[in-house]
Order: structure tokens, then sequence, then C-alpha cells
């Protein structure tokens, strides 16, 4: 990549730019940091300039605007190869047609299918198999937790990761053989220390998986979603094969990710509020309420990348010129204090409010899979504590490291001593 913007990691611009740590650090200074710049803020990603949005007030107002696109060839870098495929990202924007790269008619036709696939009718038909799949993860970490020597087990390995992964699979129809080696190259997609050249080579070798999945799936089709992608035939335009791969890529990614956050996060914050904990086994709150809680305080997503205005747009005293990008800091969002009060960096299942957030987004393009990330987490946590109510974490708080994921909230382990 040849860009002129490149400020070394730890160094403050003199312009005030905040520059995005790829190693996730201090996500909690980081996010304080973006608060603080203002509801527009300046951010530098791997070398590359852009801007956040930090407020809730202007991301649902922004998420709106049809002057913000998807559209990577809007954007000036990208245009003007200052930007190339060599920047570590670019597979966050740049990963193929689908459903999120699009706007207008053409997203609404890619989108139409997979929402279809998961309406609340739908959902209430998989639930006995998700909540099969939990019972069965929660007997492999009580035998994962007697074979230790100490009892502790990786709650993310063990339990928050695969669960995720099954049910996403269940819905494309992959295989559960192919679970490992999915999770594996999309950890290390997502990941700040896998060499760029491995990268690109593992899209293409997940567009080569997806696209004998395709091959499969027009010749014998099933009932799960890549068969209802590739008969889809809405607005009488059937999806291309490039179609069909992007949605499927990116709904595997977007499936997985978001829910293994939501559930460690969850657990982790309840593991930290024993007070609050108490109130929730004891039936005083809803679990929906923490699930609620857990989504706006610790967002599975921390930043998404990123819609590109095609024309100039003022915000207050500022302007995003034509061709910039924007980014929307979904963290920030949720510590929003003029949105959620003063104590907004406080988790608390006890406020008085509705707790509303956009964890998932919102306009046009709000997570197709926000439901059934609730689902999951809605059967997952309440099993999880009925069948280990006295659930610690092994470690303390302070020794939880982030995974180097520029994009996403997750954990690196979470070792957890998982006690009746």
């Amino acid at each position: 990549m040849s860009c002129p913007y490149t400020t070394a990691h730890g160094a403050a611009p003199s312009d005030g730019t905040v520059v995005i740590d790829p190693m996730v650090q201090d996500l909690d200074g980081e996010t304080a940091r973006l608060r603080a710049a203002g509801p527009l803020a300046r951010i530098e990603l791997l070398g590359v300039p852009a801007w956040t949005v930090t407020r809730y007030g202007l991301a649902r107002q922004l998420l709106v605007d049809p002057r913000l696109v998807k559209d990577i060839d809007a954007w000036e870098l990208w245009r003007s190869g200052a930007v190339t495929r060599a920047w570590p990202l670019i597979g966050m924007i740049d990963a193929g047609r689908s459903m999120f790269t699009v706007d207008g008619a053409e997203h609404r036709r890619l989108r139409a299918k997979t929402s279809q696939a998961l309406t609340p009718r739908r959902l209430e038909e998989i639930r006995p198999r998700i909540e099969r799949f939990t019972e069965e993860l929660l007997d492999s970490l009580a035998e994962h937790a007697e074979r230790s020597a100490d009892g502790v087990v990786d709650l993310k390995a063990v339990y928050a990761q695969p669960l995720p992964m099954r049910v996403v699979g269940m819905l494309m129809g992959v295989d559960e053989s192919e679970h490992p080696m999915l999770l594996r190259r999309y950890k290390a997609f997502f990941s700040m220390l896998t060499p760029h050249e491995e990268r690109l080579a593992l899209l293409a070798e997940l567009d080569e998986f997806y696209a004998a999945l395709v091959r499969e799936r027009t010749a014998r089709p099933t009932d799960d979603l890549t068969s209802a992608l590739i008969l889809a035939d809405e607005g009488g335009e059937p999806l291309t094969e490039e179609e069909v791969i992007g949605n499927l890529k990116a709904m595997v990614a977007a499936g997985h990710e978001t829910t293994i956050g939501l559930i460690l996060n969850s657990v982790r914050a309840l593991l930290t509020h024993p007070d609050q904990l108490r109130r929730v086994l004891d039936g005083e709150i809803a679990w929906e309420t923490v699930i609620e809680e857990s989504l706006r305080w610790d967002t599975p997503t921390t930043h998404l990348l990123m819609r590109f205005a095609t024309e100039d747009i003022p915000v207050g005293d500022v302007v995003i010129a034509k061709g910039e990008g924007v980014v929307v800091s979904y963290r920030a969002v949720g510590r929003d204090t003029e949105q959620h009060g003063p104590d907004a960096d406080d988790f608390d299942i006890t406020r008085p409010t509705p707790i509303r957030h956009m964890a998932f987004g919102h306009g046009p393009h709000i997570c197709p899979g926000a439901a059934l990330s609730r689902v999951e987490a809605g059967i997952a946590l309440p099993a999880l504590f009925a069948r280990f109510p006295g659930l610690r974490a092994a470690v303390p708080d302070h020794e939880i490291r982030k995974l180097p994921v520029m994009t996403q909230n997750d954990m690196e382990a979470f070792p957890v001593l998982p006690l009746g």
C-alpha cells in the first residue's frame, strides 16, 4: 500500500486524530478517547484516515443517509490508488458482491431471501436444535473440567465459539466436520497478526470452499439457506454464484463472530458484577435485559467498516468530503452519555429506562442475524448458569486479553471454573 498518512502506532497525530490500536491493548481507553474527540471524530486505521461516528443520535442519522454508500468505488483513496488490496483491512470492505457491499434495490434483492430464512417463525422452529447443541456443549464443558488438573476450562473454545458456528453451519448446510476449519480460517482472517499475503490466500480458500458448497447444493438442493439463496428469484432475477458465495461468506463471519462476543461479554459482565448476577439467578431480572445491557455496554462489534460519501455532507461545524470513508464506532456509541445517561460507562441491568442501543446497526443494513444472535444468547446464558451456578473466572479480570482484531470485540480466551 502506498499511503502518505501513516502514523507510527502509539503516536498521536497533531490534528487530534485517534489512532485505532490494531492490538486492542486498551479498548476502554480508546473508547473514551473517541468519545472525547466529538460526535464525528478523525481516526486512522493502519495508516488510512477516515471519519468515525461516536454518538447514538448521529449514528442513527448517518446510517440512513443515502449519500453514504457501501460501494468501494466511491472511496477516493481507493480510486486514486492510495489504498490497494495490500491494505490489511481491505477484506472487510471489498469482500465480493453481497448484501453487505451494495445499496438500494440491489441490497434489498440480495438480502430478501436471507431475511426470509431468519423470520421469528423459523427461529422458533430451530430453537429445539439450538437447545440440543447447547446441552451437548455443556456436557463437553463439564468433561473438560473433569479432565483438567485444576478444573479450569476455556469458556470460549469449549462453549461460546462452537455454539454459534454449529447454528450458522446448520442454517447454511455446512457439515459439522468443516466447522473447525472455518473457525481457524475466520480467526486468521480477522487477526492483525496474520501476514497479509496469508490473509488474501485465506479469502481465496474460503471462496473455493463456498463455491464447492454452492455447486453441491445446485446439483442437490436441500432445506438450507444455501439452497434457498441459489433458488431465489427475488425481483425476477436469480442471484449469481458470486452473490450467493458473497452472502454465505459474510453471513458465516457475522453470524458466529457477533454471537461469540455477546455470550462471552455477557458472562464476563455478570461475573464482575456479582450483585447483579444474583438478581438474575433469583429471577428478579430477565435474561433478555442482561443481553440488551451487554449489547449496549460491551458491543460485539467495535468499529464497522466502512461507508463512503458520494457528496459533501455537512455535520455540525465539519464536512465529510465527497469520497471520504466513514466508520461507525459502535462501542463508543454504546457508551454515549447523551443517550444512556451520565453512568453510560457502568454495566447496570437495573436501568430505569428501556435499554435502547444499536449494537446490531440501524437502517437498511441492520444486521440480518440480530434476532438469531439474541435467541442463541437467550438459550446459552441461562443454560450455562443453570448447569454451573457457581461459575467463576479463573484469572483476574485484568488478565483477560482481547484478540488483535480491529472490528470485533473478542477475547483470546476466557478461563473459567465451571462450579456447580
